[in-house]
């Protein structure tokens, strides 16, 4: 039989066959005068015990040792690799059951799919904030690499920063510094940024010294350079002076 026929007959594809003769484990037959290969009934059972192995789990790499040297069913050998297979399997049901608990968070928050459900409620009172969607970009960007930088362990930490700041006591507050933020550029006069800083530093201090207080300061001290790459590349030169000044003004330049 030709290469179509047995892949028709194994239920695969030419493309797999040739695959499986690229990795060794399907000696590639003798060529007809046609040049075509001719397979035959021991080609096709070698196929079928290679999608078997496959279909109960266990690795390409690893079906030669089980095609050439058949372990007895019930050996050691045999048991100590399905029990390896049942571990996969049950690591892979546990990553599973967390992906679906995520998505089910993500629906319920209605928030975006590429940060931590948790932080879904802050980006959203956030997007009322920015008056383009450039800025909203910037914000989940933002979002997304302070998830990261801070991890797991400190994804609590970060989670009620953020909530305490969309408070509704403080979120008004932080509406108005972030929309003046957003519109500081070359056309800033320094009268207006020293009166822009000044009210940062009057209205928001108060609440980011409570925060830190109450042990929700997060160190950043690590990623700080990260940070800065960032503003670099996306804040306007004036937003970056305000940012710089601001940090001098509060003394914690490598605290959120």
């Amino acid at each position: 039989m030709q290469s179509a026929e047995l892949a028709s007959l194994a239920g695969v594809t030419v493309r797999t066959l040739r695959h499986y003769h690229q990795i060794g484990i399907l000696p590639e037959p003798e060529r007809a005068a046609n040049g075509y290969r001719r397979y035959g009934v021991h080609d096709l059972i070698r196929v079928l015990r290679i999608r078997r192995l496959v279909a109960v789990g266990v690795p390409l790499e690893e079906t030669p040792r089980l095609l050439d040297e058949p372990v007895a069913g019930g050996s050691l050998e045999a048991n100590a690799l399905l029990d390896r297979l049942e571990a996969e399997l049950m690591s892979q049901e546990v990553r599973i059951a967390a992906q679906r608990a995520v998505i089910r968070r993500l629906r319920g928050e209605s928030g975006a799919l590429d940060i931590p459900p948790e932080l879904g409620r802050f980006l959203r009172a956030m997007s009322g904030i920015a008056p383009s969607r450039e800025v909203e970009r910037i914000d989940r960007d933002q979002t997304v690499l302070l998830a990261h930088l801070v991890g797991e362990s400190g994804l609590p930490q970060l989670v009620g920063f953020l909530e305490r700041l969309s408070a509704p006591e403080v979120l008004p507050t932080l509406t108005d510094v972030a929309s003046r933020f957003y519109h500081l550029d070359q056309h800033t006069s320094e009268s207006q940024l020293d009166g822009f800083v000044e009210d940062f530093v009057t209205s928001l201090d108060p609440v980011l010294r409570s925060l830190a207080e109450e042990d929700f300061a997060l160190d950043l001290t690590n990623a700080t350079s990260l940070l800065a790459e960032y503003s670099e590349t996306t804040l306007t030169p004036m937003q970056q002076h305000a940012l710089a000044r601001i940090g001098e003004r509060l003394d914690t330049p490598s605290q959120i």
